[in-house]
């Protein structure tokens, strides 16, 4: 395995990603941008279960989990060439595969109907934060096999680095503070992604966007939204980001309780821009802690690109 990092991510990197997990992988309190992680707490599924089945919404929420939707999303970009004009991009997030059975038999039906130039994966694939992840890469090859065409990712703060390999076996190519350019007729964009951001905190957008002409149209995939101020004054067009799950657990409204990360809760779900650079936020298709969603339907989007 580290063989295999080394080649692909060259032996700082790997060895970084490795460390900085062994020391904060499965911590409560401390570490990353938020100082209490529930999903790293034992008794978390416990607390949500038990108050879900106090007000009589358990069997509910669990049906919710499974009712995925699609969304389409209209995003105008001020450098994209002529030639991407009606360019679709298939955007799944936070899988939480293991955890989500439901909700994965529900996505591979979807899947074939859709009609789209390229699949983004913007992390979470795992369940837990820490321990064995076989089972995820079993489920996701399953849907692996259901997506057409070109298939990036970006890892989670639920993912390890130990993944890399098995997901580029299966054909996702992992964008770890990296880009590949896409061309499509005369023209080119570019296709960023930075590591997690949110917890193990080793993102570096200037690595990523290194070989990005600056008056060239750049998306940049990244698990959570958080870095959308440095992605904006980076020259980066499209954020394409998710780990919010649009709170998961909702109040009437789609008013989340909270979307454990540090944004404007205007940037908790959906489309929103920020300065120049025009933004979405998946609430997901699985479900962390438990597969539960209240007021918050899960989802998978379509990102259809126009020029201005």
């Amino acid at each position: 395995m580290l063989d295999k990092l080394d080649k692909r991510l060259g032996r700082l990197h790997a060895r970084q990603r490795l460390g900085i997990e062994t020391d904060h992988e499965v911590r409560v309190f401390g570490g990353g941008l938020n100082f209490f992680h529930i999903e790293n707490w034992y008794s978390a599924p416990w607390v949500i279960r038990l108050a879900l089945q106090l007000t009589g919404l358990y069997g509910r929420a669990r049906r919710n989990a499974e009712r995925v939707e699609i969304r389409e999303n209209p995003v105008r970009l001020r450098r994209l060439p002529k030639s991407f004009g009606g360019f679709t991009i298939l955007q799944i997030s936070d899988m939480h595969v293991e955890m989500n059975e439901g909700a994965m038999r529900r996505l591979i039906e979807l899947l074939p109907g859709l009609a789209y130039d390229l699949c983004v994966l913007t992390g979470d694939f795992r369940a837990r934060t820490f321990g064995p992840f076989d089972a995820m890469l079993e489920g996701l090859a399953q849907v692996r096999s259901h997506l057409n065409g070109s298939v990036y990712g970006v890892l989670g703060n639920h993912d390890t680095v130990r993944m890399v390999p098995g997901l580029e076996e299966m054909g996702i190519r992992m964008l770890l503070n990296e880009s590949v350019p896409i061309e499509r007729g005369d023209g080119r964009i570019h296709l960023a992604g930075i590591d997690d951001a949110h917890y193990f905190r080793v993102d570096n957008i200037e690595k990523a966007a290194a070989s990005v002409p600056p008056n060239e149209c750049c998306i940049l995939l990244s698990h959570t939204p958080e870095i959308y101020r440095q992605a904006a004054h980076a020259g980066v067009d499209l954020l394409l980001g998710g780990h919010t799950h649009g709170g998961q657990i909702c109040l009437p409204g789609s008013f989340p309780i909270t979307l454990d990360s540090h944004l404007p809760r205007w940037m908790g779900s959906g489309a929103w821009s920020y300065h120049d650079m025009a933004g979405y936020t998946s609430v997901g298709v699985g479900s962390s802690i438990l597969p539960v969603r209240l007021n918050c339907p899960p989802e998978i989007t379509l990102h259809r690109l126009e020029c201005t």
